[in-house]
């Protein structure tokens, strides 16, 4: 059995997020039941539809008929869960919207994913991701060589969609198990645009320079071998730099370049160039640097890497033969997601039995969806913080567990404060067994445990996941690493770069130039979204079986999960799209271009389009204008033409003659945005100590149990008396700890203290850039 047996879930969504959201649910064994238009869903004829809707049935209903609506009502009115992802107004107009569904099945979850916003004009465009990461600043914040917006080959801000989509809809299913009623959740593009690249900024505090290409810290970089070939260098910490120094020879050089991060790199750059890349990268690896080739993800997936972690499938299709889909992203335990088969059509919906009158659970109403889940968040850096971050804007009360030297990612910068928001904060040094005493006591009161510990590491400390269910057989523990915890690189360090180069990422995303490191950190914030599914399909699990189970996930699986589409493999499949230096977009039609006073993202995937593109500019089409390339002639007199027109007046122009586009933002000029604003996308919040920041309000909303994030991101140790009173610790045995050191009381990390942490850290599995 797993999390979802018995939970019946009629997908009415197209695209990505939606149906990814489905497929998830359906991995944990719902009934999952697809429902398409006459036609199909708009990506039926992409490798990536075999993926999203795997463990389906597939059934066409035709909407705008009265007997295709009144069958969709009634498949509804049996199922727990209904998915959409029409843009704002559409739902309303066929009586298919949150407000008259859940009322008439008041049990009903009903989720609405739509791919931009839930107001206003952009929120009604035609759903393109370039669009999405123009209107939100992320083009521009993507590491670029000139002053220009970056096209993204990977639509990574839908996938985080899909996966917060599952989240959410699962948090709504484990409170209705409380109140037994439904309601309406939505997660939309602003939401996972929250989640995945949620622009964040200390307003009494400088505004963070723009990423670059190749990476912006000489530890922290791709570099260029003798024979062409490229790999990233991942230290992160200043312990595997010092190591790097030690392997090249060079380490009485290590202070004084570590000091001259330019000069570092000049250095760097002239030894790598000095020898092929596969004697490199066995020189640094035996010396226990941080690194990893850059290749394709063709070869990623169809590698011993990704075999060695069960985590590539094979299925056979009717008429495309063999299809390699990812497995699973994350392996729980007790009751283990699974994919029993690819979309299987069916000529009618099936006839569900309507839902009876909801009960009224034995828990009441919650104050938010995780209300009432304690979670003790041993998670570092990103992945592992972030992932707990999320569960806090759920509703759940996340204790921050840090030790003395804290988390080596702390500091008073955006990010940092980003993934540690709404949790307490309690100092421990796990390494004292006074300290390690108390926290089994916590265990025993607590829901959920996370950490991102090198394998083995738990053992070590004593809170491996036998330990912790001999205590408290309801725990949950959630542990994340670089590659799993199968196969021969299991005990290697990892960083998301290092999955970005080797997964085929940063080869996408450079095309035939040099490889691209994405700013945004992709398998990090892949890993918390599947962390906060996991964790929820888990607490659903155990209302039903009463026990607690282990999660093992990794950044390697995650490898796949935001590029689930992209690697789908099966003889004929058409290719991916591909990037370049500055990529401006995939084709001439597809593509970013300047105007007099800014930049613009347009999209014409329709002759119709196309053909309405060359009347306004009076241009040339010439043959098949949907596939001409990025930087040809068309491309040439677009740009022409458009460089004399102010942007926003451009836009209008564009949009009126029924051509996708948008504006594409700076980032400075995203946080004033009137649209993201309105949306309320973001937030001011304040931090006691730094005063207001500005920031995401939430990754889902819910329409009965409100979430969002309750306190800011905690001090180190902040919490610490508090919650040991809290949770019933006599006073006289907390002033015993503080005395040993075993707890403590917050203070700011100092630059050198923060340094010096670095360079002692060798747990932390996983990274930023």
């Amino acid at each position: 059995m797993s999390a979802y047996r018995g939970i019946r879930v009629a997908d009415f969504s197209q695209g990505i997020a939606g149906p990814m959201a489905a497929m998830f649910l359906g991995d944990f064994e719902a009934e999952v039941v697809k429902v398409e238009p006459r036609g199909g869903d708009r990506l039926a004829g992409a490798p990536g539809y075999q993926v999203f809707n795997r463990n389906k049935q597939v059934a066409t209903l035709d909407l705008a008929t009265p007997r295709g609506l009144a069958d969709a009502l009634d498949l509804i009115a049996g199922a727990d869960v209904a998915i959409f992802s029409e843009p704002p107004g559409r739902l309303e107009a066929l009586g298919l919207d949150a407000a008259t569904l859940t009322q008439a099945y008041p049990g009903l979850i009903h989720a609405w994913l739509p791919p931009y916003g839930t107001r206003g004009e952009w929120s009604r465009i035609p759903p393109h991701h370039s669009l999405l990461t123009a209107l939100s600043g992320v083009a521009f914040r993507q590491g670029a060589y000139a002053d220009q917006p970056i096209h993204l080959v990977l639509p990574l801000i839908w996938y985080g969609q899909g996966v917060l989509g599952a989240s959410a809809i699962g948090a709504a299913l484990l409170e209705r198990q409380r109140s037994g009623k439904g309601q309406a959740v939505t997660v939309s593009g602003l939401n996972a645009l929250a989640e995945v690249s949620g622009p964040v900024r200390v307003l009494n505090a400088p505004p963070l320079p723009r990423g670059q290409p190749l990476g912006a810290s000489p530890s922290y970089r791709l570099y260029e071998c003798a024979d062409g070939q490229w790999f990233f260098l991942g230290c992160l910490f200043a312990n595997f730099y010092l190591r790097c120094f030690e392997a090249i020879g060079m380490p009485q050089h290590f202070e004084e370049l570590a000091l001259d991060p330019l000069r570092a790199r000049e250095v760097l750059q002239a030894v790598f160039r000095s020898k092929p890349r596969a004697e490199w990268l066995q020189i640094l690896q035996d010396n226990g640097v941080p690194c990893a080739p850059v290749g394709s993800r063709e070869d990623w997936f169809a590698g011993e890497a990704v075999a060695s972690g069960d985590l590539r499938q094979v299925f056979v299709h009717p008429d495309l033969g063999e299809v390699a889909i990812p497995a699973p992203p994350a392996r729980l335990t007790g009751t283990p997601a699974s994919i029993r088969g690819l979309a299987q059509p069916i000529a009618r919906p099936p006839a569900w039995p309507p839902h009876g009158p909801s009960a009224a659970g034995a828990g009441g109403e919650a104050g938010a969806p995780l209300d009432g889940v304690r979670v003790l968040d041993l998670g570092t850096v990103i992945a592992g913080a972030h992932g707990g971050g999320v569960l806090a804007c759920l509703g759940a009360d996340v204790i921050k567990v840090e030790p003395p030297e804290g988390d080596p990612f702390r500091s008073d910068g955006g990010g940092f404060m980003a993934y540690n928001r709404g949790k307490r904060g309690l100092g421990l040094d796990l390494k004292q067994p006074a300290a390690r005493e108390l926290f089994y006591d916590l265990v025993r009161q607590a829901d959920v445990v996370l950490d991102n510990y090198r394998y083995g590491v738990r053992k070590r400390l004593g809170i491996d996941y036998e330990t912790l269910k001999a205590i408290n057989p309801r725990i949950i523990s959630c542990s994340i690493n670089a590659y799993g915890d199968k196969g021969p690189r299991m005990t290697l360090p990892g960083f998301d770069p290092l999955l970005q180069a080797e997964g085929g990422m940063q080869q996408a995303q450079g095309g035939d130039d040099e490889p691209v490191l994405h700013t945004i950190p992709v398998n990090d914030v892949a890993t918390a979204a599947v962390v906060s599914m996991s964790v929820v399909a888990a607490l659903n699990a155990r209302e039903r079986t009463g026990q607690g189970q282990e999660i093992i996930t990794s950044l390697m699986a995650q490898s796949l999960t935001f590029q689930l589409a992209e690697v789908v493999d099966y003889a004929g499949r058409p290719p991916n799209d591909r990037g370049g230096r500055d990529c401006l977009g995939p084709r001439a039609l597809h593509r970013f271009y300047e105007c007099a006073d800014g930049w613009l993202g347009l999209v014409c995937d329709s002759e119709a389009a196309a053909k309405a593109l060359g009347r306004m500019l009076g241009i040339e089409l010439g043959d098949d204008p949907l596939a001409a390339a990025r930087d040809g002639e068309l491309t040439e007199a677009v740009a022409t033409r458009l460089m004399a027109w102010p942007r926003d007046i451009a836009v209008e122009s564009l949009l009126s003659a029924g051509i996708a586009a948008a504006p594409a933002l700076r980032a400075g000029e995203a946080l004033e945005s009137e649209w993201l604003w309105d949306n309320h996308a973001l937030e001011i919040w304040r931090h006691p100590r730094l005063g207001d920041i500005c920031g995401v309000r939430s990754y889902a909303d819910f329409s009965r149990t409100p979430a969002g994030f309750r306190r800011p991101t905690p001090d180190l140790g902040e919490h610490s008396a508090e919650i040991l009173r809290e949770l019933g610790v006599a006073e006289e045995r907390i002033e015993a700890l503080f005395a040993a050191g075993a707890i403590f009381e917050p203070f700011h990390i100092d630059p050198s203290r923060a340094k010096s942490a670095r360079a002692g850290n060798d747990n932390a599995a996983l990274s930023t850039q």
